[in-house]
């Protein structure tokens, strides 16, 4: 099962942080950059995928901070 860390706009207004099996918000922050800056810390720390949400909830950007397997041979 891979790892994965989401900044996703909250219902109530601002952004979240979620991990990608979670229901519940691991941190709350009133900007996107706020949340994106420390999702961004919380997945190279796990080692996982990164997603950031835009406002009407898909996927803008994406970023791998696991270990990726090298698509090319050499």
């Amino acid at each position: 099962m891979q790892k994965t860390t989401h900044v996703v706009p909250a219902k109530q207004g601002g952004w979240n942080i979620k991990a990608g099996n979670g229901n519940k918000a691991s941190a709350h922050f009133d900007t996107k950059q706020q949340a994106v800056d420390r999702g961004r810390q919380i997945s190279r720390n796990k080692g996982s995928e990164f997603f950031i949400h835009g406002r009407n909830g898909k996927i803008q950007t994406r970023d791998s901070h696991g270990n990726d397997p090298r698509g090319t041979k050499g």
